[in-house]
């Protein structure tokens, strides 16, 4: 486990790696798949080219093995990755006949909400990156807000995406409730360098009576807001004003990771040009933000053009 075991490493992807039970074409059965969005992060990040270790608690049971086996096959650090004999959270996964998909989730007792405290950061890493189950499940998503803050005020880059599944939220598994979820929210965002929301995302969060906006999470410390439009493109709304570019047309198969990869892509653009910082973050210019979302457009077309969540590789992925 982590401190400081990663050399070299500059990336580090913090949360939950699970398997989805996609449907096989159009019958019964249900195919497993390698899923979770940190996970799904830190696989693209390692595909294309990313220096990056992912800090969670994989189980050991096959689907565990598989996981970390998976990681390690894209070039991502396992060092950080924390091991338990619990079972491997799953995720039922339903598409709709566009190719969206919606979620429900089996983690009582679970490995990866069993994560702890790694510890001290070394001084190698410069962004860290949270999202999605790993923030709502007690009491890993406790350990990984306290991170999250830790990291921020250390100067490290932070990059998070609540990705919300309003099934996992007001459950028995969840353990909170959705303006609950909102108000926590709330606390994160002074900690936060780039939000990266769906449409649906900010919809969600910006419903009920701790619901807020993209003005308020700028307000409240966010240096950039990053949103997915699905094939209408992608939006970056700064202290600047907001930024879009186009999406890129392909025939979807589904959209299973392709905001994870629109995640990975903008971090992996940002380290190639140096600006795994916040001030470096603050500074960039309309034209670096048009390439930096252009690059993270034409990697998440790959992504939806094939089935699951299948990242590209950095021979697919060219840069501008």
């Amino acid at each position: 486990m982590g401190n400081g075991a990663s050399v070299g490493v500059t990336i580090l992807v913090c949360g939950e790696a699970l398997v989805d039970l996609v449907p096989v074409h159009e019958g019964p059965l249900l195919s497993p798949k390698l899923g979770g969005g940190p996970f799904n992060v830190a696989v693209t990040l390692g595909r294309l080219g990313s220096s990056v270790a992912f800090l969670s608690r994989v189980s050991t049971d096959p689907f565990g093995e598989q996981i970390l086996g998976s990681l390690r096959d894209a070039g991502v650090d396992t060092s950080w990755v924390q091991r338990g004999a619990e079972p491997t959270t799953l995720a039922m996964t339903t598409l709709a006949d566009d190719g969206s998909a919606q979620y429900s989730f089996y983690a009582d007792g679970t490995a990866d909400r069993l994560v702890v405290d790694p510890g001290q950061l070394p001084d190698e890493i410069t962004a860290l990156s949270f999202g999605t189950l790993s923030l709502l499940y007690e009491p890993g998503a406790s350990v990984y807000a306290g991170l999250l803050h830790r990291a921020h005020t250390a100067g490290k880059l932070t990059m998070l995406d609540p990705n919300i599944r309003p099934a996992a939220i007001d459950s028995p598994s969840g353990d909170i409730t959705a303006d609950g979820f909102r108000s926590r929210f709330k606390t994160w965002l002074p900690a936060v360098d780039i939000l990266k929301v769906s449409e649906d995302d900010s919809h969600w969060l910006g419903s009920g009576a701790e619901g807020t906006s993209v003005d308020d999470w700028l307000a409240s410390g966010v240096t950039a807001v990053v949103m997915t439009r699905g094939g209408d493109g992608i939006s970056v709304f700064t202290a600047s004003g907001e930024i879009c570019v186009p999406g890129v047309a392909v025939d979807v198969v589904d959209t299973i990771g392709a905001g994870d990869t629109v995640h990975g892509a903008l971090l992996r653009f940002l380290e190639e040009e140096n600006i795994l910082t916040s001030r470096a973050l603050g500074e960039m210019i309309e034209e670096e933000w048009e390439r930096a979302l252009r690059f993270a457009a034409r990697a998440a077309a790959i992504t939806v053009s094939r089935p699951g969540a299948d990242p590209p590789w950095a021979s697919e992925a060219p840069r501008d």
